[in-house]
């Protein structure tokens, strides 16, 4: 699990259709993104990361994330504004390398592409090698290219993408029926699995059954109770983005947002961290709620395969604000 304040944490942590079309591409099929774009809008990122890493100011990189990932970043660049007010004195430059674009063919807005890239937060070749798979989305023809996803997997479990002849990529709709699980039901249906286990056809593992055993345990400590509510986000920046895949599936993004409340018996008080402090409203008398975005990068079988079962592969969370009471 990827349990960050924010972003910040990780790293330290026009075109034209042709017949009888309109213009800008909204209604042609065309490939979202020119390579030497993609490779444009990698470069305006990191390097936006970079200025506000090392000045810790949220507004340096706002243009450039949006959705879930926007959500953790900008919120934990604020908290770490307000607990290191003088900037990252540990700033390293993020390097994001070898990046290999998948870039679909799809009509009308929003447009997407996906770069898979090697980062210097990892030890190369080892155990401990991983990719950073982004999701880049432009709203329209006069928007900038945003990072809506983020997810670290290890270099072996980024899957192989189904390209056509001409080496672009195949966008999933959110409401495809060829997969187990339409992708605008994954985080409706993800959500209820951690509050309830169903639907079952989430298969086991750290974001799944790990996750949901670590949540009971923690819901009564000696002293403190913890509660969850689970709510799924779909709209907008936040809506579920993926690419098909070579065995039929799909290799999907969703985001999901919980609460976390922490209730102290009489007598005591929870303790909160610097970083959560920074972003919280209200006073900590007995109780302390914190809320997080998630996003979550699945494989989706398709429909009918031997295998129902979404694969919870990555997950990127972060607080983005509490309240005490």
């Amino acid at each position: 699990m990827r349990a960050v304040v924010g972003l910040a944490a990780v790293a330290s942590l026009s075109l034209t259709a042709s017949g009888c079309v309109t213009v800008h591409g909204e209604l042609a099929v065309v490939p979202s993104a020119k390579r030497s774009e993609a490779a444009r809008a990698l470069k305006v990122f990191t390097d936006a990361y970079n200025a506000s890493d090392l000045a810790y100011d949220p507004a340096l990189d706002a243009g450039q994330v949006t959705g879930a990932l926007g959500a953790i970043n900008q919120a934990g660049l604020k908290s770490r504004s307000v607990t290191d007010p003088g900037g990252n004195s540990r700033h390293v430059p993020l390097e994001l390398t070898d990046a290999k674009f998948t870039i679909p063919e799809k009509a009308g807005w929003p447009r997407f592409f996906v770069a898979d890239t090697d980062s210097n937060r990892d030890v190369d070749g080892g155990a401990q090698d991983n990719r950073w798979v982004l999701v880049f989305v432009r709203n329209g023809p006069d928007r900038a290219w945003e990072v809506a996803y983020l997810t670290i997997l290890a270099t072996s479990a980024v899957p192989a993408f189904k390209t056509g002849k001409d080496g672009w990529g195949e966008a999933i709709s959110p409401d495809d029926t060829g997969l187990a699980v339409a992708p605008k039901a994954l985080s409706d249906e993800y959500t209820s699995y951690l509050r309830t286990g169903e639907p079952a056809h989430f298969a086991p593992g750290p974001h799944t059954t790990e996750w949901r055993t670590d949540r009971q345990k923690r819901a009564r400590t000696p002293g403190y109770t913890r509660q969850y509510v689970d709510q799924a986000v779909n709209g907008g920046d936040f809506a579920p983005v993926g690419l098909a895949t070579k065995d039929g599936g799909a290799f999907v993004f969703f985001a999901t947002r919980f609460f976390e409340r922490q209730t102290a018996a009489k007598g005591l008080r929870p303790q909160v961290s610097t970083d959560v402090k920074a972003l919280m409203t209200g006073t900590v008398t007995n109780t302390v709620t914190k809320e997080w975005m998630s996003n979550q990068a699945v494989i989706v079988p398709r429909a009918g395969a031997g295998s129902a079962q979404v694969d919870v592969i990555g997950r990127l969370q972060g607080v983005t604000g509490a309240v005490g009471s």
